[in-house]
């Protein structure tokens, strides 16, 4: 069993209506317990999260170390973010979702890391399908 296919989850998951939160989550949690590994907390994705949210990543921390389960933190998330309207909300994680390189040397790193896990999935341009393919997730083709 590839147990990459559950930790952590897949920035697609939404807790309180934001992408990448409970990934963020997951990822903290490895980090708090010495678990990492590969995984980076507080990463590009985790900033941007936490920036449109207005949080630091030390308050999320310690939210995360003193909430041992998702609920927890996702109720001190919500209570602690600036409010946004459902719509700007889910506009702002589509954005995520869709977000690719930003750069020529993003984009030689995202090709590095599309071509060490398949080669032939040049039709991905976005972060998330690539942490989903590197992740052993199903990443259907994009025309």
């Amino acid at each position: 069993m590839d147990l990459r296919k559950n930790f952590p989850r897949s920035m697609r998951v939404k807790l309180e209506g934001y992408v990448h939160l409970a990934r963020m989550i997951d990822k903290c949690r490895a980090v708090l317990a010495g678990t990492e590994g590969e995984y980076i907390y507080p990463c590009p994705m985790d900033e941007r999260l936490m920036e449109f949210a207005g949080v630091t990543a030390d308050q999320f921390t310690v939210a995360v170390r003193a909430n041992p389960t998702d609920e927890g933190v996702a109720a001190w998330f919500q209570q602690a973010a600036k409010p946004h309207a459902p719509a700007d909300l889910e506009e702002w994680n589509q954005k995520l979702l869709r977000r690719g390189p930003s750069s020529p040397e993003s984009m030689e790193r995202f090709k590095k890391y599309r071509d060490a896990v398949d080669r032939s999935r040049t039709d991905l341009t976005a972060w998330s399908d690539l942490q989903d393919l590197e992740e052993g997730r199903t990443v259907p083709r994009r025309s």
